[in-house]
């Protein structure tokens, strides 16, 4: 399945230029003129990437747009895509997991873009696949149920072990048994007979 990204940007040329570039290289691609059309989309379908434009009919629209896709429950990656430098900390206090600055390199973009879609894989690994619907293909969620049932099955093997280890008394063997008795009357003084008093 070809991974799907959604682009922002209010400049035509740009939206079009990088649709070429990334169609090329092999991803689904959709697009979005302003932030109002981005968060609409965002809501209406699934994508594996966002890339937006920080400022567009607004300062605030880039912000908008990367909010929408960080409480997306597909878990999209974000990138934030400016003219402008922005310190690190600032677009990562936005909730960006990436800056893309333009005009930027295409060989470049395109190992950036590759990185973020290792980087939002990993952050899935930890989260219930059922919580990604994007991701999650037939393959993964045949493993996901697989290895649940494997985990399971081993909890109720050693629960049912412990249980049946707690209930059955250890049975005395009946040679053990009577060796015991043996060693004890052996054990035991034997009795003296009684002295016969000579008669006179």
């Amino acid at each position: 399945m070809k991974r799907r990204i959604l682009l922002v940007d209010d400049e035509v040329a740009v939206l079009l230029t990088m649709k070429a570039v990334l169609e090329i290289s092999g991803f689904d691609v959709e697009t979005a003129a302003s932030a109002r059309e981005g968060k609409l989309r965002l809501r209406s379908h699934e994508y594996h990437m966002v890339i937006t434009d920080m400022r567009m009919e607004n300062d605030e629209a880039g912000r908008e747009v990367i909010r929408a896709a960080r409480t997306a429950a597909y878990h999209p990656a974000v990138a934030l895509l400016t003219a402008f430098p922005v310190d690190e900390a600032d677009w990562q206090e936005l909730g960006a997991h990436q800056l893309l600055l333009k005009p930027m390199h295409t060989r470049l973009m395109l190992q950036q873009i590759e990185k973020l879609f290792d980087a939002r894989d990993q952050r899935l690994a930890g989260l219930d696949i059922a919580t990604d619907p994007v991701s999650a293909t037939p393959a993964k969620k045949a493993s996901a149920k697989k290895s649940a049932v494997k985990t399971a099955s081993a909890k109720t093997k050693a629960s049912a072990k412990k249980s049946a280890a707690a209930k059955v008394p250890t049975a005395k063997s009946p040679l053990k048994s009577a060796k015991a008795k043996k060693t004890a009357a052996a054990a035991k003084p034997a009795k003296k007979p009684a002295s016969k008093r000579s008669s006179r």
